[in-house]
């Protein structure tokens, strides 16, 4: 196996559960409120599901971890310098490139999004993209409500995209 045959993994306590965050080659390639990598790594894309896992330490991934603590520990822009790779369609690519011009601190309906993503007609492809969205909360399918600001849903549950919404600043408490 090569490096690059391998998806490095880490797991990041966080004031609202474990976090597991996936990276390969400078790339966060996964991300999601587990403790178990595992539970991403089978429902990637196939080309980085093939790839192997191994554990790794936080200071081999400090470009990760270092921006990762800081969102949690205030800096909701810290985020936004990240690299992410998730492959997915034209469609779904488009769709998460506008979820990741969601400014920390304000929200979008599906509708919004999609027609940010070019193609207003689509609310539920961008639904779908959220659902989809293995990159959290990096790729911030929490900031996609439905349309008169209700949550909606979170694959990671309505309590963690409540607490990220209010931890950014865009539900009052």
């Amino acid at each position: 196996m090569h490096a690059d045959d391998t998806i490095l993994v880490t797991v990041l306590d966080t004031p609202i559960g474990p976090l597991s965050l996936l990276a390969r080659n400078g790339a966060l390639v996964g991300g999601g409120f587990t403790a178990d990598p595992a539970q991403l790594h089978v429902r990637m894309h196939p080309s980085l599901r093939r790839l192997s896992v191994a554990p790794a330490r936080q200071d081999d991934l400090s470009w990760l971890v270092k921006p990762v603590r800081a969102y949690f520990e205030g800096d909701v822009g810290a985020l936004g310098g990240l690299t992410v790779h998730q492959p997915g369609t034209p469609s779904r690519q488009r769709l998460w490139t506008a979820m990741r011009a969601v400014v920390p601190g304000t929200t979008v309906s599906y509708a919004t999004l999609a027609a940010q993503a070019g193609n207003p007609a689509a609310p539920r492809a961008a639904g779908a993209a959220c659902a989809a969205n293995l990159i959290a909360p990096v790729v911030p399918c929490h900031r996609v409500l439905r349309t008169g600001g209700r949550l909606g849903g979170y694959y990671y549950g309505l309590d963690r995209k409540e607490w990220l919404l209010r931890h950014e600043g865009a539900l009052s408490e």
